[in-house]
């Protein structure tokens, strides 16, 4: 018996979309993390991009559990001595509410050239419009 392989070409891809308001983020990151990647398919390969298109709506009204609102800090670096940022999700929520969906979904995908391609097909609104309507979108629920 061989071991199957999917290949690129002969993936088919569809469009999902979660509405992220009152969820909470890990949950919401976890689902599109899950459908980016295609591990919800039979011709899942860990190597290969088999994963779908993910719009996530109302992405400004997501919630996060506990202290986490004001406890949480994302942290970069400019790459400057002294030029460390340290934010809180308060503060990530109101300069651009997407950037905590967005974050949490790419912090559960891969890190390399496979994690970057998936992580393209993310689209991430902070209301409940979005230009993706001719993809004709499936609502995907979250329990």
């Amino acid at each position: 018996m061989k071991t199957f392989s999917a290949k690129a070409q002969d993936v088919e891809r569809k469009w999902y979309i979660i509405d992220a308001e009152n969820k909470v983020l890990g949950q919401v990151a976890v689902e599109a993390a899950n459908l980016l990647r295609g591990k919800n398919k039979p011709i899942f390969t860990p190597h290969v991009d088999t994963g779908d298109n993910v719009v996530v709506i109302n992405a400004d009204k997501v919630r996060l559990t506990g202290n986490k609102e004001n406890a949480k800090i994302y942290t970069r670096y400019t790459g400057y001595v002294g030029n460390q940022k340290v934010e809180t999700p308060k503060k990530v929520r109101a300069r651009r509410p997407e950037l905590l969906v967005e974050r949490a979904v790419r912090g559960m995908i891969p890190h390399n050239k496979l994690g970057n391609a998936i992580a393209k097909k993310l689209h991430v609104y902070a209301g409940t419009e979005h230009k993706h309507e001719a993809q004709n979108p499936e609502v995907y629920e979250i329990a």
